[in-house]
């Protein structure tokens, strides 16, 4: 694949770093500049031997690093925001990397508002699979789980109306996902060469892509629609022509997309669903379901809720990257305390129905002081079937600790 232009690669950052340090000057100063972020040590212990030759056993530490600078004009048109990312691995080099997470302008004028550089954009309302949220690549060397995301270079324009905002994306310089070095955890049998050095951000070729999206609330429903047109962010994996890797293959799609939440009383009823071509045969998918909350459970402040999900997907394993979620019924609990030191846990397991292959997911977090939190998480597969394409990960059963200061 072609590499992108000097354009499409730094164009984004320039527009978002000229327009801060031209105001800084002029009549109109920084209202704010404030510095946060976090720094966290992580222990990761896998609790099988692993799978395949090469693979690392037993434990993993990491450091992370996720500093924001933000600044705010006096008239509060301006915004400038930098949030880089980075994380040091003991054990998988290619799990060494960073990014720049957000790097962007944002000017705000009545009703529009204008944003260019790095960004991360989420859409969606279900827990158990992000159907629907497309713009930027999954940072899948943090976890599989899909929930934290490169950042993406971009032009964003949108306008906030009584009828709903709508939005306009132009994506420039697509980014490739990136995989686990032979040595590492949660990869296939073959590794992957995703042809990037390790240090490299991941940029496959020139966009841009597009997207467009409207969202609006109608009484107790949230609606949004929307469509993206340009580089899949799922690859197919073949072999390489040396015969021992395999390699990603990126596809052009069209997708359309809606997410739809109701709530009534306790009850939030949630629907993710998509259409897309460019995979093969067009293909729908979709999940759905509902969480319901127990408020002020066990004679506490405590509030239990229940989440049930189903997911659908019918797309060609043959010729459209495969997925592990097809025909697939997610079961979970949400506990939050609501004390003082927001203590919170997610318990949830996904069955696949015909397989019997389960994966189960847990996560739990704590503070401990006004700048330090604990967090807890674990994934295990059970009963995976040799035709699930989580068979690759059934003996990455894994334990992970973090300590979190905030600044």
């Amino acid at each position: 694949m072609r590499r992108p232009s000097i354009f499409w690669l730094f164009g984004p950052i320039i527009i978002a770093v000229c327009p801060p340090l031209a105001l800084a000057g002029d009549e109109t100063p920084w209202h704010s500049i404030e510095l946060s972020g976090y720094l966290a040590g992580e222990g990761r212990l896998y609790v099988e031997h692993p799978q395949f030759p090469d693979q690392f056993d037993g434990f993993q530490a990491s450091l992370l690093l996720e500093p924001e600078l933000e600044f705010e004009s006096d008239n509060g048109r301006h915004q400038f925001a930098f949030v880089p990312f980075l994380r040091m691995d003991s054990r998988d080099r290619e799990r060494s990397h960073w990014d720049l997470r957000e790097a962007y302008w944002r000017f705000s004028d009545g009703d529009w508002e204008l944003l260019t550089g790095f960004n991360s954009i989420f859409w969606g309302v279900i827990e158990s699979r992000h159907l629907v949220n497309v713009v930027n690549q999954i940072d899948q060397l943090e976890d599989i789980d899909q929930e934290d995301f490169l950042g993406q270079p971009m032009v964003q324009l949108a306008r906030q109306q009584d009828w709903g905002r709508l939005e306009g994306f132009l994506l420039a310089g697509f980014r490739g996902l990136r995989f686990p070095g032979p040595d590492g955890r949660l990869r296939t049998g073959l590794p992957v060469d995703d042809g990037f050095d390790r240090w490299n951000w991941g940029f496959e070729r020139a966009g841009p892509d597009l997207a467009i999206r409207y969202a609006h609330y109608l009484g107790d429903w949230d609606v949004g629609l929307s469509y993206f047109y340009g580089t899949g962010r799922e690859p197919r994996l073949v072999l390489a022509p040396d015969g021992m890797t395999l390699q990603p293959e990126y596809e052009t799609i069209h997708q359309g997309g809606l997410d739809l939440q109701l709530t009534v009383d306790a009850w939030l009823w949630k629907l993710e669903a998509v259409v897309r071509e460019g995979h093969g045969p067009v293909f729908a998918a979709a999940v759905g379901g509902f969480e319901y909350t127990f408020y002020q459970v066990f004679d506490s402040h405590a509030d239990f809720g229940v989440l049930a999900e189903y997911l659908f997907d019918d797309r060609d394993p043959q010729q459209a990257p495969p997925t592990a979620f097809d025909r697939d019924i997610f079961l979970g609990t949400r506990l939050t305390l609501n004390d003082v030191d927001d203590t919170n846990t997610l318990l949830g397991a996904i069955v696949d129905h015909r397989r019997g292959t389960v994966a189960i997911s847990l996560e739990a977090e704590r503070r401990l002081a006004d700048n330090w939190k604990a967090e807890l998480e674990s994934r295990l597969f059970l009963n995976v079937d040799r035709l699930d394409p989580l068979v690759f990960f059934k003996n990455d059963d894994y334990i992970v600790a973090r300590l979190s200061y905030f600044f």
